[in-house]
């Protein structure tokens, strides 16, 4: 786990210094830069270094000796095996990411001829050839060895000899990865937003559309991030980029090497189907122990993190590996997080190290997480505490990110109806006022207009592809996970994301998901295979915080909800949904003071209220 960033079209290595240092706290290990002049133009890449495997190797830049160069964010786990098939490559690590140059170089004979691209036109915020989505574009030709790839990856590839740019992101959009084009033409992307504030040709406006949509489906929509013109390389894909004739960086091909869809047996049977998915958890997370620096376990006490306990402690023994310990926050030792936690360690032999919350801590870390978040939430703050405890003792932690999508946990499940009426008030709330004229399609931030009017929540089926599809997965759940795990220095896995068991759980038919009265049957009742106790099996969902943090968050917004109500009046077409959700217009207005001016840099020198309460401008019409 990493901090990339890379510049194509006119770089400057001090400015490309500035952006990997905005990112060190991802990489404490080390920064290195490569940096090289090309025709029309310059590529410079960087990589800020989190040693998980090959500690004493396998830095990156990493290059070739066919004249490619390499930075990644993430992790291969098959990559053992990939060196295994690939005979007669000179290998210098020891490392995962090596495999990635591997693979692209012995795809080479299979390669389109490149052409470098001479004309272009801006498509929305970017600019693309006239062939970009042809179905022989220049990024279909990598899709058969990125398919090999098992992990999660957010990385650049940049290939000397056809002066090609590659962009990958796993398939479900685990590892982030985020492009803006200058107005000189040159592409910036990163791991992390804030670091193209170093870049002085960057300017930070806020995405009217963006923003509205995150209030009102709770997470941002498809590739879309809250500034304007700043897009996201869209989960399962390969963009291809190269230099035009005046030196500006254009898309040349995109390809979706990965769609995820939801197809329930109605012959699945639940005695050898809950096998089968116990059996494809616990390879994901035997995968998921590669890591030659010490391993724990987020643990809620909730049916997903206790799973993925158990099965650590299984693979541990039979591997003859140092068994995990487990890591838990909660108000109190007396909230139902701590206490299921407690038992569930207890009963697996697990050390147990909790970490009571300070009542104070809204006011102290709500700055911090604001920055790290890069987004408006600010109700599931215990992540801090808890990932900044863990990395004291452990680099790499597994949670249990992406259960509650893949097998209906979710309240909202099981009642469809209310939920979508909720969404549409909110998007109602607009008064038809938002201007719906954006870039849709393949490389564009959204896929289609239709998100402000479709009811996308019919049926069972449709709410949980939509919400894989169009980002409560990839830009909630694992943008929380990897930027507040990444805040300080610790490696999230997410073992329910892996291959085999996102594929057995589509099988699963939706009355073993979901009904009015429970939720995750199917799982349960291959929870019921491992050591837990049926206490912990059978324990009902909780909302993230509900059963960590009861009282702290509603404590803290009932002190500062008169305040949001006046913020809320200064944010034109937005003040009526903020108006009705007084977090939300607390963390647009922590949001604005941090990212929207130059005040985040040093937000660490004032306190919270002062951030609030002096925000300077940000004119929202």
């Amino acid at each position: 786990m990493c901090g990339i960033i890379g510049l194509l079209g006119n770089s400057d290595n001090s400015v490309a210094k500035s952006m990997l240092s905005s990112l060190s706290h991802r990489g404490p290990n080390g920064m290195e830069i490569f940096s090289d002049i090309i025709s029309n133009g310059s590529i410079t890449l960087g990589h800020a270094r989190l040693s998980i495997v090959d500690l004493q190797n396998s830095k990156q830049p990493l290059g070739s000796d066919h004249g490619s160069v390499l930075i990644q964010n993430g992790q291969i786990y098959n990559y053992k095996s990939i060196k295994s098939e690939i005979r007669n490559y000179p290998w210098r690590t020891n490392g995962d990411g090596e495999v990635i140059l591997a693979l692209n170089k012995h795809s080479s004979k299979a390669r389109y001829e490149f052409s470098k691209p001479v004309e272009s036109r801006f498509n929305g915020y970017i600019r693309v050839t006239d062939n970009y989505l042809e179905i022989n574009n220049p990024a279909t030709t990598h899709n058969s060895w990125v398919q090999k790839l098992d992990g999660m990856w957010g990385f650049a590839l940049w290939d000397s000899s056809k002066q090609e740019l590659i962009l990958s992101r796993d398939a479900m959009g685990i590892k982030p990865l985020f492009r803006t084009i200058l107005d000189d033409g040159t592409l910036l992307f990163a791991s992390e937003i804030k670091a193209f504030y170093q870049h002085p040709d960057f300017s930070r406006r806020p995405d009217i559309n963006a923003i509205y949509a995150r209030l009102a489906y709770e997470y941002p929509i498809d590739n879309t991030t809250l500034f304007e013109g700043v897009t996201q390389v869209e989960p399962g894909t390969i963009e291809t980029w190269s230099l035009d004739s005046d030196g500006k960086a254009v898309l040349t091909g995109i390809s979706k090497f990965s769609s995820e869809k939801i197809s329930p047996n109605k012959n699945w049977d639940p005695i050898s189907g809950s096998k089968k998915l116990l059996s494809s958890l616990r390879d994901g997370v035997q995968d998921r122990f590669m890591s030659d620096v010490p391993i724990g376990v987020v643990l809620s006490g909730g049916l997903d993190s206790s799973i993925i306990a158990a099965l650590c402690h299984d693979s541990a023994t039979a591997t003859n590996s140092n068994i995990p310990e487990c890591w838990t926050v909660a108000g109190s030792e007396e909230n139902p997080d701590y206490i299921f936690s407690e038992s569930v360690a207890n009963h697996l032999d697990l050390k147990f190290n909790p970490k009571i919350i300070e009542n104070d801590v809204f006011y102290k870390q709500l700055p911090n997480f604001s920055w790290h978040g890069e987004d408006l939430d600010i109700s599931v703050l215990f992540w801090q505490p808890l990932f900044q405890e863990m990395s004291k003792h452990v680099s790499v932690g597994l949670c249990g990110q992406g259960a509650d999508e893949l097998h209906a946990g979710y309240q909202r499940y099981k009642d469809l109806d209310s939920h979508y009426k909720l969404i549409k008030s909110r998007l109602d709330d607009t008064n038809n006022s938002l201007d719906l004229n954006f870039p849709t399609g393949p490389g564009s931030p959204w896929r289609d207009k239709k998100i402000f009017h479709n009811n996308n929540f019919s049926n069972l089926i449709s709410t949980l592809q939509f919400e894989i599809d169009r980002g409560q997965l990839s830009n909630f759940q694992l943008r929380l996970a990897d930027r507040h795990s990444m805040a300080f220095g610790l490696e999230a896995r997410v073992p329910f994301l892996n291959y085999r068991h996102r594929h057995e759980s589509y099988k699963v038919p939706l009355n073993w998901k979901v009904s009015h009265k429970e939720e995750k049957m199917a799982l349960r009742e291959a929870a019921k295979l491992t050591k837990l106790p049926k206490i912990v099996t059978n324990r009902p969902k909780m909302p993230a915080g509900t059963a960590t943090t009861p009282s702290l968050l509603s404590s803290f917004m009932e002190e500062l909800t008169p305040h949001a109500i006046e913020w809320s009046k200064e944010y034109g077409i937005l003040s009526d949904i903020l108006r009705k959700q007084p977090d939300m217009a607390v963390g647009i207005r922590l949001f604005h003071s941090l990212h929207m001016t130059e005040r985040g840099v040093n937000f660490s020198k004032n306190n919270l209220m002062d951030l609030l309460e002096d925000v300077g401008s940000w004119v929202i019409n």
